[in-house]
């Protein structure tokens, strides 16, 4: 067990503060006391990253390019003990864990290009001898919130964003994941990131509220759940914050009678029971078009989730490890009992999974069939090792029943038709669509987000609109007089 400290200008900061236990969610045993800051360390991080931003805005950008490029190398050479730190602390399996930082060093690796993404526009002669441009500014200091099935991946999605472009970064990571946010800061500094440009304050809700309302936060990114995106991206936004804030899902995997149902239910296993579940693009819907479309998939399902293994998050051989808390088994247990209450068919109950650890707080895989859009395990949000079956007659339907609800994150759809796959693609109302692909998110590229109750904010994750995001444009006009050879007091211009 250790006592984590915040970390600010480059080092370790200490305050006389209450503690919270982070918990491994495997076994139960006490990973680390997590303090939680109050205004004065708040007003530390902040004050630091005040002090140290213009000097580093100031910098070449080729000269932070390096920087990145230092941070990905260090990434690389610790990559088992971030592995092995990821997994610990959040229970997800070494194989995820791996997954999670390998997609969080590809956000890395698209920040070492800043020199090509920050060089602005250029018109000349727009009118007559003026010519026009357009430069990227920073904004100052910005804050990070992330929650606690990414620690490493969440954040690296925000960090090489905000400091390539000029700012200085102050992350609340979840209290529930503490430890890699740490270990992260350590390796920027030790990358060449000066002191004070990025910094890690750990705390519960009234830390994150302390720097959203502190004035000298200029912007907001955040990913957890849809209601706490939305009252943070009404908080920020009130104070004249720009906000970006990642809510909920549920996303739909659409599965027609011509589709390759070994690939889809093989690729199923994966997207809806990977992580337990706990991801914001877990597939935890299957909208099966005809009877025996469902019926075929369940059996080919069946096999594939007797053979998942369930267990400490750092055996070799686990495929699932535990859910991050007691809550949250209480949350996966209370949906399934709702389900089958309100008349759905519980085809494997993940409780009564056989050979689960005695201790920790795991789950097995579950799978409920004849779900109905009036039930609360088709409305909410599990994030748990759930996947429901829903039945339908057409695509249309299927369509219909998706773009019905209240999340639009991702989507997919597994057919051997190309019109079927383009009619879905071009009505599915979500950010991120699949096509025979269960976990469609995009490379780092592009850009990460969704749609209606699963985004708050006009801007998205990384990729352009991390450039975006975490600058403002200045547009430059200019014109100079052609001499004419008049005399001034000045002499001959």
């Amino acid at each position: 067990m250790q006592s984590l400290s915040h970390w600010i200008n480059n080092q370790a900061y200490q305050a006389d503060e209450t503690c919270l236990d982070d918990l491994n969610p495997a076994d139960g045993t006490l990973l680390a006391r997590v303090p939680v800051a109050g205004l004065g360390t708040v007003n530390q991080a902040v004050a630091a990253a005040v002090q140290a931003q213009k000097a580093w805005a100031a910098q070449p950008v080729h000269k932070r390019a390096q920087i990145m490029f230092n941070f990905r190398g260090l990434i690389s050479a610790h990559h088992d003990e971030l592995v092995e730190l990821i997994s610990l602390d959040n229970g997800k399996t070494l194989a995820d864990a791996k997954g999670e930082l390998q997609r969080g060093l590809e956000v890395v690796e698209y920040a070492c290009g800043a020199p090509e993404l920050l060089k602005g526009e250029h018109s000349r002669r727009v009118s007559g001898d003026i010519d026009s441009w357009s430069e990227f500014h920073s904004l100052g200091v910005v804050l990070g919130i992330t929650p606690f099935n990414f620690p490493a991946m969440v954040p690296l999605w925000m960090i090489p964003m905000a400091l390539i472009c000029g700012n200085a970064f102050v992350l609340k990571p979840s209290e529930k994941v503490p430890m890699v946010a740490n270990r992260l800061a350590e390796l920027l500094a030790e990358a060449g990131l000066p002191a004070g440009v990025f910094s890690v304050v750990h705390g519960n809700r009234n830390t994150a509220e302390l720097l959203i309302d502190h004035l000298d936060i200029q912007a907001v990114s955040f990913v957890g759940s849809t209601a706490a995106a939305k009252a943070i991206y009404q908080r920020a936004a009130a104070g004249g914050k720009r906000v970006q804030a990642l809510g909920g899902a549920k996303n739909h995997a659409v599965i027609m009678p011509d589709a390759d149902l070994d690939n889809a239910a093989s690729t199923l296993i994966g997207a809806a029971y990977g992580g337990s579940g706990q991801r914001c693009m877990a597939i935890s819907v299957a909208v099966c078009v005809e009877d025996g479309t469902a019926d075929r998939l369940i059996q080919h399902l069946l096999p594939r989730l007797d053979e998942l293994k369930v267990a400490g998050s750092q055996q070799q051989e686990a495929d699932m490890g535990p859910l991050i808390d007691e809550m949250a088994v209480q949350r996966v247990g209370r949906a399934l009992d709702e389900a089958h209450g309100q008349g759905a068919a519980l085809i494997r109950d993940g409780r009564q999974s056989p050979l689960l650890p005695e201790r920790g707080c795991f789950v097995g895989p579950s799978l409920v069939d004849h779900v109905q859009p009036r039930m609360s395990c088709y409305q909410q949000e599990i994030f748990g090792p759930v996947l429901s079956v829903v039945r339908v007659n057409s695509l249309d339907e299927a369509l219909t029943l998706a773009n019905q609800h209240e999340y639009g994150n991702g989507a997919c759809i597994f057919t051997e038709s190309g019109a079927a796959a383009s009619e879905f693609t071009s009505q599915m109302q979500a950010g991120m669509v699949g096509v025979n692909v269960p976990l469609p998110v995009p490379m780092a590229f592009h850009s990460f987000g969704g749609w209606k109750q699963s985004l708050f904010g006009d801007l998205l994750v990384y990729g352009p609109d991390g450039v975006r995001f975490y600058t403002k444009r200045k547009t430059i006009t200019q014109r100079w007089l052609k001499s004419t050879g008049h005399s001034t007091a000045f002499g001959q211009l």
